[in-house]
């Protein structure tokens, strides 16, 4: 992932001279005239000077140069590869869709052949399920926990093994790019602007749409639980405690219903914006020093392996304390007296 270390090189601005250019009347310049009669000399030709001191027929470096200058780390924007009709096929898509026809493979594999005493992958998946499960529980309860696990153990995998799918070598380093010069060690190399795949959480998309859909379950599993009056309740109070008590219920509400609406905001910056932020700094210590390119990533490249995990547990986290806190309570009571 190296980046190009191209220049452009400073054109030194030089008086015109020569026995022709001495001996003829300088003509004099009008006020108005913002250009100079000075130039800059290019070869054989002349080109005038502007005003502000920049060479207005100079030769400007080349557009692939100032994207390098311009872009320098990951692109924010990811990569169209191909069209399917009016469906564009992103870079970071395609790592999402390998990433998920890996995790059904692997579940496949794991309960195709399922044994009374669990060994080997089924034996971590279990342990792995068995243990989402648990933590899922003590925060939902059992009710809630048994209706909404599946997405909860579903988005805390997916997001783990696409942050680390996106650490594998290849992966934002394969792909097409311009020829740039390199170091000692690698004299010439291609930096890659178009990667063939790039982190699919370094892709603002992505992490909205997971936060989206999180938003849209959230509000069915609420509304299922406390009917639409308790969903109402729960955010503009119950109405009693007077007029003053109403107003400042209402003040309230309305703030919890701005901060209701940005959860899905912060979901998303959240977690793209640590993916995204691992990724440039991987690349960054890669070219900060050239001969030691290969060295240098490897204590981030530790340091990223946690940080997937910790992203892919906060995400999970918060969206299940998310739903305990508006149907926590009605849950739990259900749960006590289904219990006794």
């Amino acid at each position: 992932m190296l980046k190009s270390l191209l220049a452009a090189t400073l054109l030194t601005l030089l008086p015109i001279t020569g026995s022709a250019a001495d001996k003829a009347p300088a003509a004099p310049v009008p006020k108005q005239d913002a250009t100079r009669r000075t130039g800059a000399v290019q070869g054989d030709a002349v080109a005038p000077v502007t005003a502000d001191g920049a060479n207005a027929g100079a030769p400007q470096p080349p557009k692939a140069v100032k994207h390098h200058a311009e872009e320098a780390g990951l692109s924010a924007k990811a990569v169209p590869l191909f069209e399917i009709g009016p469906f564009v096929v992103t870079n970071s898509m395609m790592v999402t869709w390998v990433v998920a026809v890996g995790l059904i493979v692997l579940a496949q594999m794991a309960t195709s052949k399922q044994q009374l005493v669990p060994s080997g992958l089924q034996n971590f998946v279990e342990w792995m399920v068995g243990s989402l499960y648990e933590f899922f529980e003590g925060i939902l309860g059992g009710h809630m926990a048994k209706k909404t696990f599946w997405f909860f153990a579903t988005i805390f995998i997916f997001i783990l093994f696409t942050n680390w799918f996106g650490l594998l070598p290849g992966v934002g380093t394969v792909g097409w790019g311009a020829h740039a010069e390199g170091s000692f060690i690698l004299p010439k190399f291609h930096h890659v602007e178009s990667p063939l795949l790039r982190g699919g959480n370094a892709d603002l998309n992505m992490t909205s749409a997971m936060a989206l859909l999180f938003f849209v379950l959230w509000i069915v599993w609420s509304i299922q639980e406390i009917g639409v009056v308790g969903f109402l309740k729960h955010i503009f109070g119950d109405g009693k405690g007077g007029i003053f008590m109403v107003g400042i219920m209402l003040f309230v509400g309305v703030l919890e219903v701005i901060s209701i609406a940005f959860r899905p905001v912060s979901l998303s910056f959240r977690l793209y914006g640590n993916v995204f932020a691992g990724e440039n700094i991987l690349e960054s210590m890669t070219v900060l020093v050239p001969w030691l390119g290969w060295a240098l990533p490897i204590p981030f490249y530790f340091l990223e392996l946690l940080v997937g995990l910790v992203q892919a547990l906060v995400f999970a986290l918060l969206t299940a304390v998310f739903t305990a806190m508006m149907v926590g309570d009605h849950a739990h009571e259900e749960g006590h007296e289904a219990h006794h």
